[in-house]
C-alpha cells in the first residue's frame, strides 16, 4: 500500500510517500481501505517529534479515517452491526495516512446517511473529543452556557454545533471576523474577535456578569487564570491542548470560594474500554442529528494524500475554518 510516513522530524517537507506492506488485523479489529483521513494538530505535533505514537500504534500519522471494511474480526462485526463492505469512519490511534488502516471495530461508526468519506473522515477525533469532554467530563447541560475558544477549528465547530443541538448557549472566541462570522453561522451565539476585544469582557458583558458554566480551552497558558474569570460559580473549564504553553498561574482562592473545577484529557491514550463507550454514546445520541442534518460536517478544503506536506503547513498557518482532509485515489 502506499502511505505518507514522517522520514524525519521537522517541517512539512519530512512527510513522504511510501511503499508499506498492508497491515494486518488482529482479534476485535478490521482493515479499512481509507478513502479519506482528517490532519488534526496532533499530526503536526507528531511530525516535529513531539508527540510520539503510543506503544504498539502505527508511527504512521493520522488518527481518523473514513473508507469501507475489507476484512475483519467477523464476531466483532457482527456484534457492531457492521459487516465486510460497510462504509464507516474511524478514531485510530495512528496509521490513518495510508490507503489501509487498521481500526478496533468498537471505535468504528456508520458513515451517516448521506454524507461522503471525505465528510466522515473529519469526525471522528473532533466528536469523540467534543462529546468527552464538554457532555461527559464537564456536564454541560440544556440552558447553560459554553465558551469555546478557536470556534473555527474542527474541534471549534463541532462543539458549537453540538452545544446548540443539545439547547446550549455558546461563545466563541476566533482570531478574525472572517471567523466569526462563519461560527455565527453554523449557530455561535456570540463570537469574539481576541484580537479586536479582551474575551473576559466579553464574556461578561454577554452573560450580565454571571459568566459561562464551561470553558473548552485548547490555549492553557496565560488563559488558564483568564478563562476562571470568565466562569459562573460552580463552573468547569476543561483543557484539551496547550498551545499557549503548559505553565499557569491561577487564583487559588477563587476557585475554592467559587467552587469552580479545572479538568482536562487527553484522547490518543485513553484505552480501549473508553473510546468504545464515546463511540456508542455518539451513535446513539448525535449520528441521529448528522442524518437528520441538524449538525454537518465542515470540511474547509481536501488534498490529495501525496500532497500531506501542504495540508501541514495549512494546518500550521492557522487560516482554514473547520477541517482538513487528505484523499486516496481510490477506484
Amino acid at each position: 500500500m502506499k502511505a505518507i510516513a514522517i522520514k524525519a522530524p521537522g517541517a512539512p517537507e519530512v512527510l513522504q510517500l511510501v511503499e508499506l506492506p498492508t497491515p494486518e488485523y488482529s482479534v476485535g479489529e478490521c482493515l479499512i481501505e481509507v478513502h479519506a483521513a482528517g490532519v488534526n494538530r496532533p499530526d503536526v505535533l507528531q511530525r516535529k517529534g513531539v508527540y510520539p505514537a503510543p506503544a504498539g500504534a502505527s508511527p504512521l500519522p493520522g488518527l481518523e479515517v473514513a473508507g469501507r471494511v475489507v476484512a475483519g474480526d467477523a464476531a466483532a462485526l457482527a456484534e457492531a452491526g457492521l459487516a465486510l463492505g460497510d462504509a464507516v469512519c474511524a478514531l485510530v490511534p495512528g496509521g490513518g495516512y495510508a490507503q489501509y488502516c487498521v481500526a478496533a471495530v468498537a471505535h468504528c461508526l456508520p458513515v451517516p446517511e448521506g454524507w461522503s468519506f471525505v465528510d466522515a473522515a473529519g469526525l471522528p477525533e473532533t466528536f469523540f473529543t467534543v462529546w468527552s469532554n464538554v457532555f461527559e467530563r464537564a456536564a454541560l447541560m440544556p440552558g447553560q452556557t459554553l465558551l469555546v475558544h478557536g470556534g473555527s477549528s474542527g474541534i471549534g465547530v463541532t462543539a458549537i454545533q453540538l452545544a446548540k443541538a443539545f439547547g446550549s448557549r455558546v461563545l466563541v472566541t476566533v482570531g478574525s471576523d472572517a471567523k466569526a462570522q462563519a461560527c455565527l453561522d453554523l449557530g455561535a451565539d456570540l463570537a469574539i474577535n481576541y484580537k479586536a476585544q479582551d474575551f473576559v469582557e466579553a464574556v461578561l458583558s454577554a452573560t450580565s456578569g454571571r459568566g459561562v458554566d464551561v470553558v473548552l480551552d485548547m490555549v492553557a497558558g496565560p488563559y488558564v487564570a483568564r478563562n476562571l474569570q470568565c466562569l459562573a460559580d460552580d463552573g468547569r473549564l476543561v483543557i484539551i491542548a496547550v498551545q499557549g504553553g503548559v505553565q499557569a498561574q491561577i487564583d487559588a482562592g477563587q476557585v475554592l470560594r467559587r467552587r469552580l473545577t479545572i479538568t482536562g484529557s487527553t484522547l490518543r491514550p485513553r484505552n480501549h474500554a473508553f473510546k468504545a463507550s464515546v463511540a456508542a454514546a455518539l451513535r446513539s445520541r448525535v449520528w441521529p442529528l448528522l442524518a437528520q442534518r441538524r449538525i454537518r460536517p465542515v470540511v474547509f478544503c481536501e488534498f490529495p494524500a501525496e500532497q500531506a506536506a501542504d495540508a501541514h503547513a495549512l494546518m500550521e498557518a492557522g487560516e482554514h475554518i473547520g477541517k482538513i482532509v487528505l484523499t486516496w485515489n481510490i477506484q
